[in-house]
């Protein structure tokens, strides 16, 4: 047979799927990264781990029409191949804009196509922006389930944005005895609007409070929550979380911009990636400006293993704890520092899982590629 169809899924069709079931995505996630780490994936470059190919514009184009750079401004393409009980590849393709919030959009528009291995041919296309913050929130949750405290009663929400959304969900169904969550975000109205999110969709937290500092938020949080965009103005503007103001015990889930002391970092945080490689393959991509550019606290600790100041073993992957390679939390005391930069392998996998419900509901479109290809 020659024929090719592919099935669309818009949005409404994800949320029919699944794409919103936290805690089913953050069993897939625990799944994807135990895979990582056993290496059934493939991603771009030929270090067969970079997160994808990106386009950026020139501060001052020269040409009429081209765009100018800004925050998160740039097109990106991230392709990845994941094994296991997947066996698929899949690219997401985006385009990203700060300003896209004064026209009512998202910063970042995203679509997904999924593809079978064997022939290339594709399996969906899928609206991707669900997909992709629900599968940003559940790799933040795969922390959450082997190392937060299981008493833990306060969250902690610096940059209350759409990440901070999914991160959330995450983290109140995997520790549901958390009843505070504290908020620091730039404006009262974006507090607000967060803190409206949570009260509509968990009534187990009864205290939310807005906060006027960092230190504010997060000196009693047991689970602090990184969550805000980076800032083009390098890390002297990232959120800044000081030693003495995070909680004994705490994690700190960190998909976006922080930074941290160098002496904290070396001397007594616990450092724990999603991914070794990926941070290898920024290091060998963006050198010693992967920090600067991405805010990923990860590649930050991996600048310093790099110039000898950290011991490479202090950089644990979240695989080893979810399977008993080493232990989770090993004494309620350590603060732990949980890194997430984003995989296109998450995407494959959660995308999969999506596709295999939606065939088997038969939710969204059956579109025809061709009967028969014209050329072959």
């Amino acid at each position: 047979m020659t024929t090719i169809n592919f099935r669309y899924l818009g949005e409404q069709d994800m949320i029919a799927a699944g794409v919103t079931d936290i805690a089913r995505c953050t069993d897939v996630m625990e799944e994807t990264l135990i895979l990582l780490r056993n290496g059934d994936y493939m991603m771009a470059g030929e270090n067969g781990n970079s997160h994808g190919a990106m386009i950026t514009f020139p501060q001052v184009p020269v040409h009429a029409g081209m765009p100018a750079d800004g925050p998160d401004r740039r097109f990106m393409a991230m392709p990845a191949y994941l094994g296991g009980r997947f066996g698929t590849t899949g690219v997401k393709w985006y385009g990203s804009n700060a300003a896209n919030r004064t026209k009512g959009l998202p910063r970042s528009i995203h679509l997904f196509t999924l593809n079978d291995t064997d022939t290339g041919a594709p399996m969906a296309v899928m609206s991707a922006n669900l997909l992709s913050a629900y599968r940003t929130g559940a790799v933040p949750g795969v922390g959450v389930k082997h190392l937060a405290r299981q008493d833990a009663k306060v969250a902690a929400v610096v940059g209350p944005g759409v990440i901070a959304k999914s991160v959330i969900d995450a983290t109140l169904t995997l520790r549901p005895g958390i009843d505070t969550v504290t908020i620091k975000g730039r404006s009262a109205a974006g507090v607000e609007s967060f803190a409206s999110y949570i009260r509509e969709n968990f009534p187990q937290v009864t205290n939310i409070v807005a906060a006027e500092s960092i230190a504010e938020a997060i000196k009693d949080a047991d689970v602090v929550m990184a969550t805000t965009t980076t800032d083009i103005a390098g890390s002297e503007a990232f959120p800044y979380f000081r030693k003495q103001d995070i909680k004994p015990g705490a994690l700190l889930l960190l998909p976006a911009a922080a930074r941290f002391d160098d002496d904290f970092i070396i001397n007594d945080a616990r450092l724990v990636l999603d991914a070794r490689g990926l941070y290898d393959a920024w290091a060998e991509e963006y050198d010693t400006q992967a920090y600067q550019l991405l805010g990923i606290p990860g590649t930050h600790f991996h600048d310093l293993m790099r110039a000898g100041q950290l011991p490479e073993a202090k950089l644990e992957e979240i695989a080893d704890i979810a399977t008993g390679a080493i232990p989770a939390r090993r004494n309620d005391e350590e603060i732990i520092l949980y890194s997430v930069g984003g995989m296109p392998v998450e995407d494959v996998a959660w995308a999969t899982d999506l596709y295999h419900s939606a065939e088997e509901k038969n939710i969204g479109q059956v579109l025809n590629l061709w009967q028969s290809p014209v050329l072959a």
